[in-house]
């Protein structure tokens, strides 16, 4: 197969990424900008970049995405695109007629140097943007982060033009949600409404990427964070940011901007990172935790213990975000699995130390590494040294699992080749039975299709 001929033998590598574990950063900003109701999406640059970005997201979510382009040509590439996106906007207000417009930049608009804040600037001054419609805007250079990085920078920016401060306090709080799936913020909305708290979720993808089938084409789907909730965070009484990589830029300037202090928690994927999301909710939303919610985690438990058998000492590779990773890490070695690889092609300093933290002395022999390098051939080498029973990670690992028959659950982004993640949630305590479902399913098939004729049983 394609990887067959990868060697085991790690070579130090300083410019030379092959097959990185992360996408760029647009793609992100496009992801936040369709959290937003009544919103589309603009690139700042090619029409290629605008193509690739609409379509890894069409892809995983099987939903179409809208977005406009500049269209820049070999004329915008000298002399700069602001004709283009002034242009742009006066033609997207009168065609398309969406409520706010959100602007990302490209690489090739961030290397020539167009300054997205004086272009909007100057299309407002002009009177080229509609009373009661918006253009926010967001840096996004595709040679710096990752997805990740382009979904922060678009939140920090959404946060930034609509959050506002009055006299009036309201009885809500603000849950910056993360790069998760449609499914997840409608599980965030579940568990919030279960414990009786008021909340603004942003950004909010449920009902656009996983809308109904209606037979009728709607450009804008009734999902999403509206213009008065997102003005209304700036009175709230506390933010609960969802990943620190995703989150933490917009909780920061939210604070800043109108004195809304933020507890930073992560994404509440398996036991422990949902009892502290559960716990940051009921302190700053002064609520207690339903006997609902108690039992959906003794649920948990009990199917943990019950399956214990088939996860003790089973060896996971994981590759993705490092908003997810960390607390999947942490809920794997919470059930006795040993996650001994971990990649992410998203840069950032604080991903050793809480891998450290995690697995420094439940898995002493982990090996993990982010950033540059931190690639799809790094983990295959690594595989290759010393096999894993399970990998956990997007549509990418699916090569190495052909080449080195390793049972492979798809969690994270993109999932590219099979259905379901923007349908079923992973965060949660239910979210937590979605993963170890898989995770056994996974493993018990390969047990049945590999085990001598004599072990094979009826009941496991």
């Amino acid at each position: 197969m394609l990887l067959n001929h990868t060697t085991s033998k790690i070579v130090e590598r300083k410019a030379l990424t092959v097959n990185p574990a992360k996408t760029c950063q647009p793609i992100g900003a496009m992801y936040a900008a369709l959290g937003i109701h009544g919103c589309l999406p603009h690139s700042h640059g090619s029409q290629g970049c605008c193509s690739y970005h609409r379509s890894t997201l069409t892809r995983h979510y099987k939903e179409p995405v809208m977005a406009a382009t500049s269209s820049f040509t070999e004329g915008a590439c000298v002399f700069g695109g602001q004709s283009n996106l002034l242009q742009a906007i006066t033609n997207i207000f009168t065609i398309y007629e969406p409520d706010i417009i959100a602007v990302h930049s490209t690489c090739l608009s961030e290397t020539i140097g167009d300054d997205l804040s004086q272009i909007v600037g100057k299309a407002a001054s002009e009177g080229q943007i509609p009373e009661g419609k918006h253009v926010i805007q967001a840096p996004t250079p595709s040679y710096v982060g990752s997805h990740v990085t382009g979904y922060a920078n678009m939140v920090e920016g959404i946060v930034k033009y609509f959050a506002k401060k009055s006299d009036e306090l309201k009885n809500q709080l603000n849950i910056l949600s993360g790069w998760v799936e449609p499914s997840d913020m409608r599980e965030l909305k579940r568990m919030l409404k279960l414990m009786k708290v008021k909340n603004v979720l942003l950004p909010d993808t449920s009902d656009v990427l996983d809308s109904p089938m209606t037979g009728k084409f709607e450009m804008y789907p009734k999902g999403g964070t509206t213009i008065p909730e997102m003005v209304s965070m700036g009175d709230s009484l506390h933010t609960i940011a969802l990943g620190e990589w995703a989150t933490e830029k917009a909780a920061i300037t939210l604070d800043n901007q109108c004195k809304v202090k933020f507890s930073m928690t992560d994404l509440p994927i398996g036991i422990q990172a949902t009892d502290r999301f559960i716990q940051a909710i009921a302190k700053a939303g002064s609520v207690s935790v339903p006997e609902s919610i108690n039992d959906e985690r003794g649920r948990l438990v009990d199917v943990i213990t019950d399956m214990h058998q088939y996860l003790y000492g089973k060896r996971v590779a994981l590759w993705g975000d490092p908003d997810q990773l960390i607390p999947l890490a942490e809920f794997l070695v919470d059930m006795d699995m040993k996650p001994v690889y971990i990649v992410s092609g998203t840069p950032g300093k604080n991903f050793n130390k809480r891998m450290e933290e995690i697995l420094g002395e439940s898995v002493p022999e982990a090996k993990y590494k982010n950033g540059a390098n931190a690639d799809m051939l790094l983990m295959h080498q690594w595989i290759k040294e010393n096999p894993v029973d399970l990998l956990i990670g997007n549509t990418y690992g699916k090569y190495i699992s052909r080449d080195e028959n390793i049972p492979f659950v798809r969690m994270g982004f993109p999932i590219i080749d099979r259905i379901g993640h923007s349908y079923f949630p992973t965060l949660g305590y239910m979210g937590g039975l979605r993963i170890l479902e898989k995770i056994l399913s996974a493993l018990m098939d390969k047990q049945d299709a590999t085990c001598p004729e004599e072990s094979f049983e009826l009941v496991m």
